[in-house]
């Protein structure tokens, strides 16, 4: 069995870009809508697999999200404290830092922060 996750957003093609930015990722698979946004997308490391994301339905409650999530993506094993800091930086612009970084009982090096596009994320060396 396979778990892959997506997330909907407005924005799409620029949260794309940001993605692979924060990630080192790349777009290994995309189909875009008629108004050029994405139907849907994958985005990979290594050739792995990490990501998809789709614009969401105009009628997709996409209220801004400010605090504690139910469900968060976790981003670990990113190797340096560089690839996390260069993470954190990328997300956290228009976001919000729910504990910056530092250590916690799981991880020397980590934060948790919900992105501009309301994606919850936890990050870690």
């Amino acid at each position: 069995m396979k778990v892959y996750t997506q997330v909907y957003v407005r924005g799409s093609v620029e949260a794309a870009e940001m993605y692979c930015q924060a990630f080192g990722a790349e777009i290994t698979f995309q189909i875009k809508d008629e108004q050029g946004r994405y139907a849907h997308c994958e985005l990979s490391v290594n050739g792995e697999g990490i990501l998809a994301l789709a614009e969401a339905p105009e009628d997709c409650d996409l209220s801004p999200k400010t605090k504690w999530q139910t469900m968060a993506f976790n981003a670990f094993e990113l190797g340096t404290r560089e690839a996390v800091d260069n993470a954190y930086n990328i997300l956290k612009e228009g976001g919000t830092v729910i504990d910056p970084l530092g250590p916690c009982p799981w991880s020397e090096y980590c934060s948790n922060l919900i992105d501009k596009y309301g994606v919850f994320w936890w990050i870690s060396i």
